[in-house]
């Protein structure tokens, strides 16, 4: 990241093996390290993961993986996504929606909560299967691979995290079509290598990689900032002690995005009241229906 915060371009002397998958692993370094150490992660790391965290979680999860296997799906004959296109070995999408059923009901998608990072990450993947299909290899990467890698490990964490008694709702963790996640990994990543980019292209994969990090970093951001204003909003409504924080916080339920703005809360202690019930109202039917 550059001073401003923007993301510096990927340059040919940054990286020293051809392979893109090696490419790749190396201009995400940093952000890896950024990612696993977000306020959700360590959570998880912990094995402290609660209800609203992963149910929120669930939530993202579900419009990413559907604005990224939608776009896939379409671009599945492309050069560049062609080989790395194992819809039945991946796919999430119909895990999640058992998963969020199980939570939520019959009725889950007019429950389902998630911050407007979430949006941001799903509006990108749009703007990308159609202006340029190749980066999608670069979340398609990023996030299966990531899941495969510690998707049965997380799963267990979150199990016993939140005392659950079968696998009911772990759907996501699971790659029923997946014998062996090491050797589909090896094949995934050389598949990935065989890919012929232009020295244009290929560098503009490699800062969508890096990209594709920043967007799931601000996800998980936001989803645990949302959490804390439900739970400040419910909490100052008592006490009115605690500070609200200093940057705006949105939520998207539907199609209808909330925005909070922190110098509107710290107006007044009646207006952070009423805040708190609102907001909690608003979470509250699907957040925490289980």
């Amino acid at each position: 990241m550059t001073s401003e915060g923007q993301q510096r371009p990927i340059t040919d002397t940054q990286v020293t093996d051809s392979d893109l998958s090696e490419q790749i692993k190396a201009v995400t370094k940093d952000s890896h390290v950024r990612a696993e150490n977000t306020e959700l992660m360590r959570s998880y790391v912990k094995g402290q993961v609660t209800l609203s965290q992963y149910k929120m979680l669930l939530c993202s999860l579900y419009e990413i993986y559907k604005a990224l296997e939608e776009e896939m799906d379409h671009n599945a004959s492309h050069p560049a996504v062609a080989p790395v296109y194992f819809p039945v070995e991946l796919a999430r999408l119909e895990c999640l929606e058992k998963d969020l059923e199980h939570f939520y009901g019959p009725d889950w998608r007019n429950k389902i909560v998630v911050p407007a990072a979430t949006l941001n990450y799903t509006q990108r993947l749009r703007e990308i299967g159609e202006k340029h299909p190749e980066y999608l290899v670069a979340h398609a990467y990023t996030r299966y691979l990531g899941d495969l890698s510690g998707g049965q490990v997380l799963g267990r964490i979150t199990q016993k995290s939140l005392g659950l008694k079968s696998n009911d709702g772990l759907s996501f963790f699971y790659f029923p079509g997946v014998s062996s996640p090491n050797r589909f990994k090896q094949l995934y990543r050389g598949r990935m290598n065989s890919i012929e980019l232009s020295s244009e292209e290929r560098a503009g994969l490699l800062q969508e990689a890096v990209r594709a990090f920043q967007l799931n970093i601000q996800v998980f951001d936001d989803i645990q900032k949302t959490l804390s204003i439900v739970e400040l909003g419910a909490e100052s409504s008592w006490t009115h002690e605690k500070p609200i924080q200093q940057q705006q916080q949105h939520l998207v339920h539907g199609e209808k995005p909330v925005q909070i703005s922190s110098s509107f809360l710290s107006a007044s202690p009646l207006l952070r009241m009423m805040l708190g019930v609102c907001v909690a109202l608003a979470v509250g039917m699907g957040m925490y229906a289980i």
